[in-house]
């Protein structure tokens, strides 16, 4: 398998690790690999009555970098106006929402579980977009 493929697959288990651990934890999950004109998102999950945005970083065991060292503050912009996009679309303007991160860390020996972290509020919308500009939800 190619490292482009490789990598391609190691994505996928881990938004399937996540997606297991959101269902257990009450959430349903209503996109996932959402796509738009101004970028995608791993997953659009709601709980209650807010909409969560949940980016999923996997990396393997014993890596360099730690899956949080991959949301960068360019990758934090871009999901935000990817979540705009969305919010647009489906007319939930109106509904709480909130950035996740899902950090997925697969084992070298396939025997072994997935670890996972889920940091809640990974990010706020000012520390993404840069200051002095106007609010991303349009109140």
């Amino acid at each position: 398998m190619d490292s482009k493929n490789a990598a391609l697959e190691l994505g996928r288990t881990g938004e399937e690790v996540a997606a297991g651990y959101l269902k257990n934890q009450g959430y349903k999950i209503l996109e996932r690999n959402w796509r738009g004109k101004r970028g995608e998102l791993d997953m659009v999950c709601s709980l209650k009555d807010t909409i969560v945005f949940v980016e999923v970083k996997t990396r393997k065991e014993h890596s360099l970098a730690s899956p949080h060292d991959a949301l960068t503050r360019e990758k934090q912009a871009r999901l935000v106006k990817a979540a705009s996009e969305y919010l647009s679309k489906r007319k939930y303007w109106d509904r709480p929402c909130r950035f996740d991160l899902i950090a997925v860390t697969t084992p070298l020996d396939k025997k072994d579980r997935h670890s996972l972290e889920h940091v809640e509020n990974a990010f706020e919308f000012p520390e993404a977009h840069g200051r002095g500009r106007g609010a991303w939800q349009p109140w």
